[in-house]
């Protein structure tokens, strides 16, 4: 084939690379829209074994040479759909194939140009053509040469594109196209590759108490379709689409055991980081206590203390140069002992650094007790308000935005730079990972979750401030105080701008619509959006939004009761 191969095809040289397509067929049932699943035979050498799939497999030679008997699209046009420079058609024309041979639907036209009705051809006829499509006959080429038909490829509307995770000995590179039944046509499938088929709602078929055996890309694609209400809405939505982008899940570890984790997941950036090849030692889940290898400068450990505000915990992280071996270490997290062991144990070297990025309980507790077992110099900043702030936090000296910790040597050079970023507390840092542009957060930016800014030491204002202080800098990487390491970061930190925005012009339209009122009337307007055992979290950062518009002199206040200016 002539088709230029995906970046990621070439991730893993163990794998070979085969290239294949499958067929949503869809037709509308009593009950809405129904897909057509045909259920593989048990092998050993089979992942697929016994699932329940989309008819499909892999791109035969001979499908080239089916070019000459398609109908409605050729391969510069396939192509392009397909974003390749040629041997597009041979996907479409493998979807076509496959169909036919494993669940008997011939998409083709006659003379007439209309779709031929399989079920209204002669016994003797129907019966030829399925022995003729069945493995080891004649090929559906022979079909079309003895009834005079072409393929109706154009009826094949793209749907997806998945590849198989880096790191197994076979890998897929497979187009999903969603074709209509044919008028005419029933399902008869061919007891070889197929060995039943059933028509499904989407809906029934992802429900875990369906029992049906669906691998990971057949599942995730009945849950994208599961929506639409009839086959042709469906397939006007496949038909429709402009860019179709590679999905490629990655195989990783967990409490679990392994799985596919999916490019919309948390910890999947970090996969790709840390395991590129799919050698299998990412991990899907944070697990307190297990030290994370994040580079050869980088790893984490997470506490075991996560919740409703700390996610799955506070991330722990130890920043050195291999040469130098000598460790910092960032937001050694609560006062707990088993997470000082972990810590202490995940070293390669010497701690000769404690570094806090703020004084949270869930940060900087854990100081003293690493400071007494290492000897290491404690670097962070007080708070200017004492409330919710650590009472045990005495760094030996204050750390000023902008000074350069050098923790590395002249062979392996290890900086962090010091950004001093108040609003989530007023002595909040983050420090930049130099050689790798990753920015150690903090709480300052958090994955999947916005931050609470509670006054008096937290500040709306200086929050926006810090945030867009941030889009200036070099940044290819975040590392949160809260979940996994964070891609594009700049998208991140705009994403948190215009979250700060909206809730900004809710607060103004709530206070335009009840003010005068005090803030227990404005919460339930302003965060409708957020659960009920979370609305006393809300409350801090509602205050914090309405003293930024008292000091932009957009709203007053007097007695607890808030109006615009």
């Amino acid at each position: 084939m002539s088709a230029n191969p995906s970046p990621s095809a070439s991730s893993s040289s163990r794998s070979t690379l085969r290239y294949a397509a499958s067929v949503l067929v869809l037709r509308d049932g009593d009950q809405g829209m129904e897909v057509l699943l045909v259920r593989r035979p048990e092998r050993g050498d089979d992942r697929s074994s016994g699932a329940w799939v989309f008819p499909g497999g892999t791109l035969d030679p001979a499908d080239r040479a089916l070019h000459g008997i398609c109908m409605g699209l050729d391969d510069a046009a396939a192509s392009a759909r397909l974003g390749l420079d040629a041997g597009g058609l041979d996907f479409y024309l493998c979807a076509v194939r496959e169909c036919c041979e494993e669940a008997g639907l011939l998409f083709a036209r006659g003379s007439d140009g209309e779709l031929i009705s399989t079920d209204r051809l002669e016994p003797a006829r129907r019966a030829w053509l399925r022995e003729a499509v069945r493995h080891g006959g004649p090929g559906i080429a022979e079909v079309c040469r003895e009834m005079r038909l072409c393929l109706a490829v154009d009826r094949m509307a793209y749907l997806s594109h998945w590849l198989t995770p880096p790191g197994l000995p076979k890998r897929f590179d497979t187009r999903f196209f969603v074709a209509l039944l044919p008028e005419g046509q029933t399902v008869m499938h061919d007891g070889v590759e197929a060995v039943d088929h059933r028509w499904v709602r989407p809906a029934d078929a992802i429900k875990p108490e369906g029992g049906v055996h669906l691998v990971n890309a057949t599942r995730r694609l009945l849950m994208s379709i599961a929506h639409f209400g009839s086959a042709r809405a469906c397939y006007d939505h496949a038909a429709a689409q402009r860019e179709v982008p590679l999905v490629m899940p990655r195989i990783a570890k967990g409490p679990d055991g392994p799985r596919p984790v999916m490019p919309d997941e948390p910890s999947y950036a970090e996969i790709a980081r840390i395991d590129p090849d799919g050698a299998g030692h990412g991990r899907y889940a944070l697990t307190p206590g297990h030290a994370v290898r994040l580079s050869p400068r980088l790893l984490r450990v997470t506490a075991d203390n996560g919740n409703a505000m700390t996610g799955p915990g506070t991330n722990t992280y130890l920043v050195g140069s291999p040469g130098r071996n000598e460790w910092a270490v960032i937001d050694p997290g609560p006062d707990d002992a088993a997470h000082l062991d972990a810590v202490l144990g995940a070293a390669p070297g010497p701690i000769r650094w404690i570094l806090v990025t703020h004084t949270h309980l869930d940060h900087s507790p854990g100081a003293a007790r690493l400071r007494e077992a290492t000897g290491a110099t404690v670097l962070g900043r007080i708070a200017a308000m004492p409330h919710r702030q650590d009472p045990t936090f005495a760094p030996d000296r204050q750390l000023e935005h902008g000074e350069r910790l050098e923790i590395g040597d002249a062979d392996d050079p290890v900086s962090l730079r010091v950004l001093h970023t108040p609003g989530h507390a007023s002595n909040h840092l983050c420090f930049l990972l130099e050689q790798e542009r990753l920015l150690f957060t903090g709480d300052h930016v958090m994955q999947g979750s916005t931050v609470v800014i509670g006054p008096p030491d937290g500040d709306m204002r200086a929050y926006l401030a810090s945030l867009s202080a941030l889009l200036e800098e070099p940044l290819d990487w975040l590392a949160p105080g809260h979940g996994f390491l964070m891609p594009r970061p700049r998208d991140a930190i705009r994403l948190l701008i215009r979250h700060r925005q909206h809730r900004e012009a809710r607060v103004l339209s709530a206070l335009r619509e009840l003010s005068p009122a005090s803030i227990d009337t404005l919460l339930p307007r302003v965060y409708d959006d957020v659960p009920a055992r979370m609305l006393p979290v809300a409350q801090r950062s509602l205050l914090a939004h309405l003293l930024k518009l008292q000091a932009d002199g957009v709203a007053d206040e007097g007695d607890g009761i808030w109006s615009l200016r």
